[in-house]
């Protein structure tokens, strides 16, 4: 593998927006007459938007029309951005930045894959937006998680072959995806929930120094 990219998901791998998620989802249960837990959260990780609200209502047992999900994604979407731009550089989670660094120097190019249709705001609010070869989101795929699409376009930005590109994901789903487009993918988080990962670390701190140096050469 001497010419590699890397694609990373942005919640749970480079920052933490899942407790605005949470809390956003909360609010919205709340106004439909359930109580949403942070256990139950759980489920909707490394999922889309819409597929999340399913859930949601399967767990409140509530029955919505078309025209009314679609009211409630807008709000659950306007009280998560609230929190979003409240963002800075501070929410990056610890090891990202020098993981970036360390890419910039072995010339290794990286790109975002994520279902967020907010990543490229949030990559500003924490200035990191410059930095990414490319931003693969919501808004760019057809179909989520655990399809492969949103890494196989992650591979077109970084003109590779699959087999060539790296995925961080912290999800379940997105392992499945990294794996079913034939990448090498790293589970950041726990092990257990992630085995299906070719590699696991509980974060981006863990990374070994030569990590990436290595895989240049071939020697992972």
């Amino acid at each position: 593998m001497n010419k590699i990219g890397v694609i990373f998901d942005l919640d749970g791998v480079i920052v933490d927006t899942a407790k605005y998620h949470f809390l956003a989802w909360k609010d919205l249960a709340g106004q439909l007459g359930f109580e949403f837990c942070e256990a139950q959260n759980e489920l909707l990780k490394g999922v889309s938007r819409v597929r999340s609200l399913e859930i949601l209502l399967g767990i409140g047992k509530v029955e919505l029309t078309e025209a009314q999900k679609q009211e409630y994604l807008i709000s659950k979407n306007e009280h998560y951005l609230e929190y979003i731009h409240k963002m800075g550089p501070e929410e990056i989670l610890p090891g990202a930045i020098e993981l970036l660094d360390k890419l910039d120097e072995l010339g290794i190019k990286y790109v975002l894959g994520s279902a967020s249709k907010n990543a490229p705001l949030i990559l500003k609010q924490v200035n990191l937006l410059s930095r990414f070869s490319g931003i693969v989101d919501g808004n760019s795929v057809s179909t989520a998680k655990p399809d492969p699409e949103v890494f196989l376009i992650g591979a077109q930005k970084l003109n590779l072959k699959p087999e060539q590109c790296v995925v961080f994901e912290d999800a379940i789903a997105g392992v499945e995806a990294a794996n079913r487009a034939a990448m090498l993918s790293i589970g950041i988080g726990d092990k257990i929930t992630l085995k299906e990962a070719d590699f696991n670390f509980n974060n981006l701190t863990e990374i070994p120094e030569n990590f990436f140096s290595e895989m240049v050469l071939g020697k992972i």
